[in-house]
């Protein structure tokens, strides 16, 4: 009987990995499956909390929160990683405070509205943006922090084709976030 429990223990000592830590601006197809890339020096911290930007007679709020070993998947592989990310949850107002758009449901990289960092340099962060329905918008956003209390906002959309195969219906396809550069956020 202790043999067996000494055999046993060997067994799952042997047969646990440790997860590998990388640094925040690891590129993710460089590392192990598994690994873990984490925000050691909370470079991130500064983005985090609730912002607000008006452009063209509306008002944006951003809702940022970093989360910590969020798993993800790179593009066209089942390959999970993790990593600290900051999470931006957005509400779009017009001047009567009439809601446009929210992304307050979405929970996942592949979510239409989704947005997540993808690395930080310089005191910018860039984010990912999935786009709104049928994919219109997907593209960039990079957030740099210019005080304690604000940050400027530049977003870079891409095109996308629009077929009655890879968009049915008749779906909203306006762009409701600031289509602008260096529209500054101040801190709530």
């Amino acid at each position: 009987m202790k043999s067996r429990l000494v055999i046993l223990g060997v067994f799952a000592v042997f047969s646990c990995k440790a997860q590998q830590i990388f640094p925040l601006n690891t590129f993710p197809e460089k590392i192990p499956v598994g690994s873990y890339i984490k925000d050691l020096n909370n470079e991130l911290n500064p983005f985090v909390g609730i912002w607000i930007g008006h452009y063209n007679g509306k008002s944006v709020k951003l809702e940022i929160v970093k989360q910590e070993h969020r798993s993800f998947r790179l593009p066209n592989l089942l390959d999970v990683y993790y990593q600290d990310a900051l999470i931006v949850k957005f509400e779009v107002k017009d001047s009567n405070n009439n809601l446009l758009q929210s992304n307050s449901t979405t929970q996942h990289e592949y979510d239409k509205n989704f947005i997540a960092s993808m690395y930080l340099k310089n005191d910018t962060v860039n984010l990912y943006y999935t786009g709104t329905n049928c994919g219109v918008g997907w593209g960039t956003i990079n957030l740099k922090k210019l005080s304690d209390n604000q940050i400027s906002w530049s977003y870079y959309p891409n095109s996308t084709t629009i077929t009655t195969v890879n968009c049915s219906g008749n779906p909203d396809m306006k762009i409701y976030l600031p289509d602008t550069e260096n529209l500054v956020f101040t801190k709530q």
